[in-house]
């Protein structure tokens, strides 16, 4: 069962995680920020993945740490449940447009954390949301989940349809990477052996 539970506390935030790689992308979401909640809903929706995810965190400062720690606790989750990787995919990757916006996610479960975010942003927020902060989840979730994660919106203008399709080419590319392939039953898919 692919499937992983983490709990993340620290003076800033409390944190429980449960995630279903093989799920029906069912989410039941309370993170204490409204607008991470619809993104995160995203990525069950489209990555067919069950969520929980319960947050407490110092939201009166800001919504940083929230953002931050559910990206760290989300990836830590993403880490545990798909084990040694063996008969995975590993790559994944999607684009996703929303009217005049369009956007790309790649995603390689290397083992290795890296980020590359090219989002131009149009606005600084999205309703009470720093869109600043969807650099700090994706930052928080690659370092935790041990993945190379490339997300490229390559036209809009409206930040909402930037940060929503991001998310939902993320959700895609997660499904497509963590896909378990017949032909590759039981094999981790590196020349190395291992990732």
């Amino acid at each position: 069962m692919r499937q992983a539970d983490v709990t993340r506390n620290t003076s800033e935030t409390k944190i429980q995680i449960a995630i279903n790689l093989d799920g029906t992308g069912k989410a039941e979401l309370a993170s204490g920020v409204p607008f991470l909640d619809h993104m995160l809903d995203q990525i069950a929706r489209h990555g067919m993945i069950d969520l929980k995810v319960v947050a407490k965190g110092d939201t009166h400062i800001d919504d940083h740490h929230t953002v931050e720690d559910v990206g760290i606790t989300l990836g830590q989750a993403f880490a545990k449940a798909v084990g040694d990787k063996a008969g995975i995919t590993r790559y994944g990757h999607s684009y996703v447009p929303l009217d005049e916006t369009l956007s790309r996610v790649v995603v390689d479960f290397s083992g290795r954390p890296g980020l590359e975010f090219n989002v131009p942003f149009t606005r600084a927020r999205v309703g009470d949301f720093d869109v600043d902060l969807s650099i700090e989840f994706f930052r928080g979730f690659v370092n935790h989940a041990g993945v190379t994660l490339h997300i490229d919106n390559l036209r809009g203008i409206n930040a909402h349809h930037q940060i929503e399709t991001v998310f939902k080419a993320f959700g895609r590319a997660l499904r497509m990477a963590l896909e378990l392939d017949p032909r590759a039953s039981g094999v981790v898919p590196s020349t190395k052996g291992s990732l």
